[in-house]
């Protein structure tokens, strides 16, 4: 049995002490499946690596910016790659942008098996096509339907300048956004208006700066642990769970020192709900009565 350490039993104590927005339910990693309800209508969402998450809606999985492939981060990412649970039912997954932290074909061609569909901005599709993959393009605010999934691509901004979207799902009375890896932008007010409040909002907090660029700016091309608060607020997002942090600086990408104590902070001071989920663990939210 692995010795927790001292960080670990403190990041664990400080989440104990937050509240669980929305009726979200925390199933801890390594739970039986039995364990897990098996109400149709129940949306599950499990972190997976970096940015990863899964959701399950009754038979069916669906993925997003899910990460499997060692050689993209090496030993540089803490977390654990969390091997994916695919149910007998429908299978799709759902990517933000190109970079190979967030598109994964090795990941993508493991959920989608044979019969599943990736869900991608226009940019990103092209490229998805080219490898073989079964496509099927979003533009921004347009729902389309997953079988009991609904999704829409909605804006995101990239540090590089590059195409991005962040993704809006719903299923089972319930409704997410994951944001891979934007920073700050002006939509935020849009999209909550136009499709919030979520029930959670999958956020990166690690505001990374990057020197692969030059000239280097030295700005955060990520959100920061203030920023992600700030934008769950504008949201209307009754719970924040953190990702897309983690992973040991270097003299070409670095992030905010501390970043889980500082998203707690600032979501303290602004009545935000935080749920520190680890890799492979899992949140429910049952059907609303």
């Amino acid at each position: 049995m692995k010795t927790r350490q001292p960080g670990t039993r403190r990041r664990d104590f400080l989440r104990a002490t937050l509240c669980l927005a929305a009726g979200a339910v925390m199933l801890p990693s390594g739970a039986s499946r039995a364990a897990k309800p098996d109400d149709s209508a129940t949306l599950r969402a499990r972190r997976l690596a970096w940015a990863g998450v899964q959701l399950q809606l009754g038979r069916d999985s669906l993925f997003l910016d899910p990460l499997l492939d060692p050689s993209v981060w090496g030993s540089a990412l803490k977390d654990p790659l969390v091997p994916l649970e695919v149910g007998d039912g429908g299978r799709f997954v759902l990517v933000t942008h190109r970079h190979s932290d967030h598109f994964d074909k090795l990941a993508v061609r493991k959920a989608l098996g044979d019969t599943g569909t990736l869900v991608c901005a226009p940019d990103t599709a092209l490229v998805a096509a080219a490898a073989g993959f079964r496509v099927r393009s979003a533009s921004l605010y347009e729902p389309l339907l997953l079988n009991d999934f609904t999704v829409t691509a909605v804006p995101a901004a990239d540090g590089y300048g590059d195409p991005q979207v962040s993704w809006v799902v719903s299923g089972g009375g319930r409704r997410i956004i994951h944001c891979g890896d934007t920073l700050w932008h002006g939509a935020w007010w849009n999209i909550g208006r136009q499709l919030g409040p979520f029930d959670a909002a999958f956020l990166p907090i690690n505001g990374a700066r990057f020197g692969w660029r030059k000239p280097v700016s030295d700005i955060p091309g990520v959100l920061t642990p203030e920023q992600a608060v700030a934008a769950a607020a504008v949201l209307e997002a009754r719970l924040i769970v953190p990702i897309h942090h983690g992973v040991t600086p270097s003299d070409d990408y670095r992030e905010v020192p501390d970043a889980e104590a500082l998203l707690l902070a600032a979501a303290k001071k602004r009545k935000v709900n935080v749920e520190l989920v680890r890799p492979g663990e899992w949140l429910t939210w049952r059907p609303r009565t």
